[in-house]
């Protein structure tokens, strides 16, 4: 299908060309004037040597429609759209640094002749480029129904609105989401709730031609696509020491839990709707700020550890089935039998939510994953794009925002 696209295009462009200098669509000669020609306008203009990347693509008719629009980069047609008059179209994206253009484009109107302009242009090489250092969920990944999109770019990004525009979300079952700033060199994805299970999403940063800073533009395009799996949620009160894990709306799994002893902060386990981050078989545990020697001080390998946040969270197995469903004693972490937490850490996924209850610690909306902590309208108060169109800024056209 791609290739007869691309096949198409060409012919119309060579079509195009051929008749660039012809005019369309004579009739018989009347007494009456002739109607004029629409008139065709390409920006960049044809022939241009260094054209901008970031402006994209933009094609407009005067004094008729367009009826026939093609672009080719490099072999591949151009994404772009008509407006609903016909009389604009736009390129979806920004442009290719340093690319050739092959453009041609027909305009007609009623009772009169066609015009025809075709030509090429070549857009200017970026003089330093930005990119994607690292995404989560990895490619080809399986996570849960909480789990984030993260973004990180190798250099800090000064026009985030920019760049905001050009990230695209698709998934196999549309949802309401929106992108937030965490810093210059990261923005993360949320939905506005939970990803509906058993479903393909993929993500893709059109950086090409994105300016990020001056003299800063993307080089390429990226993609990569995950799985959302079975949802997964457990809730875990603190006051009754006990753990629920349920799987697509059944209980899956009941657990007597210790949480955090809660003597000090750092002993306190946080509460809010966290997200299984990693997990390692075992994960060996330090006390922070403590020396060997120190009160307090230990040195552990805890098996089936499934991390919930930064400050050093995890469900893990500990053999201490006195305390379980008794007591919090623990320096923060949530343990459990050492049976049923092999039986959590083999089931996890990242990205599943576990919501604690019942202590006096809330959790931080940037430890870790806890971006749920947010409401949706304190989420999108991070974005660059929504902040940017709330304040009339002008933003690249020829970008479609990215929504799920």
């Amino acid at each position: 299908m791609r290739r007869a696209a691309t096949l198409r295009v060409a012919f119309l462009l060579v079509c195009a060309m051929a008749a660039v200098s012809v005019a369309c669509g004579c009739g018989p000669v009347t007494a009456e004037t002739p109607a004029a020609p629409p008139v065709v306008k390409i920006a960049p203009a044809l022939d241009s040597a260094r054209a901008r990347p970031g402006r994209g693509l933009v094609i407009r008719a005067t004094g008729g429609t367009l009826s026939e629009v093609a672009a080719l980069t490099g072999g591949e047609p151009v994404p772009g759209r008509l407006d609903a008059e016909r009389r604009v179209w736009r390129s979806d994206w920004t442009l290719k640094p340093g690319a050739e253009y092959t453009v041609a484009a027909t305009a007609t109107s009623p009772g009169g002749p066609a015009t025809v302009l075709a030509g090429r242009f070549r857009t200017r090489p970026a003089q330093e480029t930005f990119g994607l250092a690292a995404t989560a969920p990895l490619p080809g990944e399986t996570v849960g129904v909480g789990m984030p999109v993260i973004l990180d770019f190798d250099r800090p990004i000064e026009d985030k609105a920019a760049v905001e525009r050009a990230l695209e979300v698709r998934s196999g079952h549309p949802a309401e989401g929106a992108w937030h700033w965490a810093g210059d060199t990261r923005v993360i994805y949320r939905t506005r709730r939970f990803w509906t299970p058993r479903q393909r999403v993929t993500v893709t940063a059109h950086l090409a031609g994105v300016r990020a800073a001056d003299g800063v533009h993307g080089a390429v395009d990226s993609t990569f696509a995950f799985t959302v799996g079975r949802a997964q949620t457990s809730v875990v009160d603190t006051r009754t020491h006990r753990m629920t894990v349920e799987r697509d709306g059944r209980t899956a799994q009941r657990m007597a839990i210790s949480a955090g002893m809660a003597t000090t902060r750092e002993y306190t386990t946080t509460s809010g709707v966290h997200l299984t981050m990693d997990k390692g078989d075992p994960v060996r545990m330090i006390s922070p700020g403590r020396e060997k020697g120190d009160p307090g001080f230990y040195d552990l390998l805890i098996e089936h550890a499934v991390r919930i946040s930064d400050s050093g969270e995890y469900i893990h197995a500990k053999d201490n089935v006195w305390a379980q469903g008794r007591r919090n004693v623990s320096h923060g972490c949530v343990n459990a039998r050492p049976d049923q937490a092999a039986w959590f850490y083999a089931s996890s996924l990242r990205g599943d939510p576990v919501t604690i209850t019942g202590t006096s610690r809330e959790l931080a909306w940037d430890n870790g994953w806890g971006f749920w902590q947010l409401t949706w309208e304190r989420w999108i108060e991070g974005s660059a794009l929504r902040a940017a169109d709330a304040a009339g800024e002008r933003v690249p056209p020829g970008l479609t925002p990215g929504l799920g």
